[in-house]
């Protein structure tokens, strides 16, 4: 196998519980409380975790802009945002040959629902002329290549909870390929809704702790699953060559596993073994001093995690933390988020773990993080991030 070409992360930007951009997400991490807030969703009041008000607000001013962009999905204006950020912080405003990719767990979740409410309201005899094209999954690239006024291929795509991280490999192999100078790739996700949300509790995953922090991520001592869902969206501008790169990324992975269901994880996340360890070729993995976890609080879910860790990394035991416990988790842009930590951990060479768990103490200077993604159908991806 030929060697790793590094990629260069020249920018990123975000939208999310923990604000606007990189700077607002560091401030919001020093502090060791959740985001989430009790709201009525559908019939019940539940834990979520919607966008600050500062990203919010960066949201609705985009929205203004523009007649067609108030008819977008939430999933679609959050990526735009995040995009216009990325850009802007990589230096890019000029550059018109630019690749995209931007997914999304589920897509145009809000428009779908409210035209499929249409639609049944109307008994079925019609629906709204722009429902089919105001709930494709490529509205998330597409009015974002739009938007940034961009040519080159605008890619969306749905890899369930490792959409993003998927994306980001996806980026690297054009990069790589020498088809792409310059690529932007990430995810996007808006799920609180009624009928997202009752399929979490559906499959029994939601939290219903009435704690300090109810969604207890990584926490090997819970009896029940946590899981909260959180929204947000963040994009990354990747390079070959950028000799004042952010960071960069020095090994991709990915692996998949049989289904016995549609949830289905092994006991030992076989997958995530995979994709950990093809990320890992060509380096030390007592080198990697920190792995963020996927960790979405449940406890099938966690526990696989945590021995597939053990599997691929032996005696060694790096750092090992995850942002579920405070933001939740937001499907498919969740893998960007989590590399959006990593990145703030780099940058700032501070360790960052859920306060509720045994504090481990950073020893050493931190140079190479290890991201996990997993999702439904046991397809897992890891990327590899180091100064």
């Amino acid at each position: 196998m030929e060697p790793f070409t590094k990629i260069a992360i020249a920018g990123w930007g975000s939208v999310s519980p923990l604000g606007v951009n990189g700077e607002a997400a560091w401030a919001s991490y020093q502090d060791t409380a959740h985001r989430f807030i009790k709201s009525t969703v559908g019939q019940q009041q539940e834990w979520i975790a919607p966008l600050s008000s500062a990203a919010a607000g960066l949201v609705s001013k985009l929205s203004e802009e523009n007649l067609k962009y108030r008819q977008l999905d939430p999933s679609v204006r959050y990526a735009m945002a995040a995009s216009r950020e990325a850009v802007q912080q990589a230096g890019w405003s000029g550059i018109r040959e630019l690749g995209i990719n931007l997914g999304s767990s589920r897509g145009a979740t809000t428009a779908f629902e409210k035209h499929h409410g249409q639609f049944l309201a109307n008994q079925g005899r019609f629906t709204d002329p722009v429902t089919s094209p105001a709930t494709t999954l490529g509205n998330i690239a597409g009015w974002t290549a739009s938007d940034l006024q961009v040519q080159g291929p605008a890619i969306s795509h749905s890899i369930t909870c490792a959409t993003a991280l998927h994306a980001i490999i996806n980026a690297v192999v054009w990069l790589q390929s020498g088809h792409c100078t310059h690529f932007l790739a990430g995810g996007s996700e808006a799920p609180l809704t009624p009928f997202t949300l009752a399929q979490m509790k559906a499959l029994k995953v939601y939290s219903r702790l009435e704690d300090a922090y109810p969604c207890r991520s990584m926490d090997p001592e819970k009896t029940q699953n946590t899981m909260i869902l959180g929204e947000g969206a963040a994009s990354f501008c990747l390079e070959k060559d950028r000799s004042d790169a952010l960071a960069y990324i020095s090994g991709v992975g990915y692996g998949t596993e049989p289904m016995t269901h549609g949830a289905s994880l092994s006991a030992d996340a076989r997958c995530m073994q995979q994709s950990m360890k093809m990320a890992l070729r060509g380096h030390d993995p007592r080198s990697i001093q920190v792995v963020v976890m996927h960790a979405p609080g449940t406890v099938r879910g966690d526990s696989a995690e945590i021995n597939a860790i053990r599997a691929v990394f032996g005696t060694h035991r790096p750092l090992l933390t995850s942002n579920k416990w405070k933001i939740g988790h937001s499907f498919g842009a969740s893998g960007a988020l989590s590399i959006e930590m990593a990145l703030l951990m780099l940058k700032h060479n501070r360790f960052i773990q859920p306060p509720y768990l045994p504090a481990r103490e950073q020893t050493k200077s931190l140079g190479k993080i290890l991201v996990n993604g997993v999702g439904f159908g046991g397809n897992a991806a890891s990327i590899l991030i180091e100064k």
